[in-house]
Formats: C-alpha cells, structure tokens, sequence
C-alpha cells in the first residue's frame, strides 16, 4: 500500500482510514532507548562515589558534615550518591538548604553545580567562594535530614523520606548499607519512581531533536536552503513559529514542523498545533486558490498511534503531507521540496 504522501490529497480523504494505518505502520516505539548525553554517570563512576561517602561516615553511621564536606569536595561525584539519597531534585534540594542554613542556593545554581560534577565527576570542586558555601549549605542539610528521618504527618499525606533507606534516619541507613535492600522494597520505590525519569528529563531536549537532525540531513544533502527556527522564538506572520521555514519567513513556500510525542496528550496538541499552520496558510484564502503554502508534518514517538481521530486530523491539516523517521528520507521526493532542490542525490 502506498503512504499517505504518494497519494494525492483527494485519495488520502478517500482512503482516509487506510492512510492512518499506513502511518502507523511507520510509526517506531523509541522509548525503549535514549541517548546517554553528556552528563550520564555511569554505573562504576556512582558506585565509586558511594564507596567514599560509605567510607567516610563508617558505614552510614556518622554522617559528620566535615567529613561528608571534604569527601564530596574531593570526590564530587559523591554529592549526587548524596542527593540519590535524599530522593530529591537539585531544586528541591536548593529550596530545603536555603531555608534551612539560610545561605541562598538558587534552583539555577543548584542545577548548575550537579550538572557541573555529572560531565567531570572526579574533578574536585573549589572550596572557596559562593559556590563553595552552597556546597556546604547542601551537604550540611542533607545530613540533617538524613540523620533525622521523615517528620510526622498527617493522615493522607506521605514524607519524601518515607523509604527504605530513610524511614526512620541513621537506623535504617546503616543496615540497608550492610545487607542491602529487600527486593520487593527495591522494586516497589522503582514503581515509584519510574526507572531512568531524572536521566530522561535530562536529556529531553536531545530527545526532541532526533526528527529535527533528521530533517536537516535530507535538507543538506539535497542542497535545501531553510530557516530554522529556535524555540519560542516570534516569527514574522506566525503566531507560533514552525521548526522549518522553505525558503524563509519572508516568502514562505514550505513549513515543516518536527514532532515527537510519547503519550497521547502530547500528542493531541502537537497536531492541534500543525492545523493551526494549515489555518494560517489559508487566511484569507479561498478552497480554489488553496493554502499560500504547504504544510508538512514529520513525526516520531509512540504517542502519535494512540488516536486514529487525531491522525486523520493531521492527514488532513497536511495534504497527507506526513513523514516519520522512516520515512522522511522520501520527504524531497514527494513534496514540493523537490523544486528548491540544489543537489540531485
């Protein structure tokens, strides 16, 4: 069966039923792997962090703030074996520190030092100046909390340090720390948690670039001049710039937008944002004359397969004018992009 964008548009709203099953055909399942980016720890490189922390509070058993300070400032790699245990993100860590010691650890700063210790864990940190004092103010609060434990709360309500390693201070600690944690209680807390959720967040944004590399490879090698846009930036005649722009904003022949969605929500508005472009493109247009320009939509992610309604909206939004990854090598071929082509592969 022929894609979406071999047919023309009026066999697409035809055979529109078939169209979004051959979408969804090409439509591959991504989550299952992400790039590592630069600031991913590996296994050996964490472990050697708790080995130092371990080391240096016996087991746990002492979580004495200078020499908590010293070992994290010598093996930096060991502030985030630290906030691991607290359960915390840099800026909720930075929030509970600054009331706490009254030193100013700001969320930026905060996400700034631990970004700085992941892409050089073993380069030890200046003591001095501010960022020296913030260092403290979160080693010192961290080993308050986890010498005290959760506080009491009220019914219907959990404490972050509600776990297994932190439910009631040093006393649950240490022990975990000599013989490990049950399963059950391992994989209940991953439930919890989601497995890799701070190292996904992390690296979201070189997550959502994947379709858009794609998109500038076949551009460049087909000698395709385009104007690509940054993220919420205002674009002339746009309410909501698009990713791509052929040949420019200022005479606009072809949009492309890159999308990638792993859940259906997202999904939903990202289309709803493909038909506002075709709504632009047909402002003060008539159905005879047609859109001033051609919308194209190149998609990723398992999201965009959950709704057959919300594809059908895109078909239509696009022409039938929808690539994904496997398919957008096809994208010069079969759309108007072949007229500014400069380089015939």
């Amino acid at each position: 069966m022929p894609f979406p964008f071999e047919r023309t548009f009026e066999e697409v709203q035809a055979n529109i039923d078939a169209c979004v099953d051959e979408v969804f055909s090409a439509l591959e399942t991504g989550f299952l792997t992400m790039p590592k980016g630069p600031g991913f720890i590996e296994y050996e490189t964490f472990e050697h962090g708790y080995q130092e922390l371990k080391r240096a509070t016996k087991g746990f058993r002492d979580l004495s703030v200078p020499a908590v300070l010293q070992t994290v400032n010598q093996t930096p790699i060991a502030l985030i074996v630290l906030r691991a245990m607290l359960g915390f993100t840099p800026s909720e860590w930075a929030a509970v520190a600054t009331a706490r010691t009254g030193v100013e650890v700001t969320q930026g700063a905060a996400r700034s030092i631990d970004r700085k210790i992941r892409i050089s864990p073993e380069t030890p940190l200046n003591e001095d100046g501010i960022t020296g004092k913030r260092v403290s103010a979160l080693v010192s609060t961290a080993c308050q909390f986890l010498a005290e434990g959760p506080e009491v709360v009220e019914e219907g309500l959990i404490h972050r340090l509600q776990k297994a390693d932190t439910s009631a201070g040093l006393k649950s600690v240490a022990p975990l720390a000599d013989i490990g944690v049950p399963y059950a209680m391992l994989l209940y807390e991953r439930f919890l948690g989601r497995p890799f959720a701070g190292h996904r967040d992390s690296v979201s944004d070189v997550i959502g670039q994947t379709v858009e590399i794609a998109i500038e490879e076949v551009l460049s090698e087909h000698g395709i001049s385009a104007r690509k846009t940054n993220r919420a930036e205002r674009v002339k005649g746009f309410e909501q710039a698009p990713d791509f722009i052929i040949p420019d904003e200022f005479n606009p022949q072809i949009v492309i937008e890159a999308k990638l969605a792993e859940d259906d929500g997202t999904a939903r508005d990202k289309v709803t944002r493909v038909q506002h472009l075709y709504t632009l493109s047909m402002r003060d247009r008539t159905a005879a004359q047609g859109p001033r320009y051609d919308v194209i939509a190149c998609i990723a992610g398992r999201g965009f397969k959950q709704r057959r309604e919300d594809m059908k909206k895109l078909l239509i939004a696009t022409r039938g004018k929808v690539f994904t990854l496997q398919t957008i090598p096809q994208i010069v071929q079969h759309t108007r992009l072949r007229e500014f082509a400069t380089k015939h592969v």
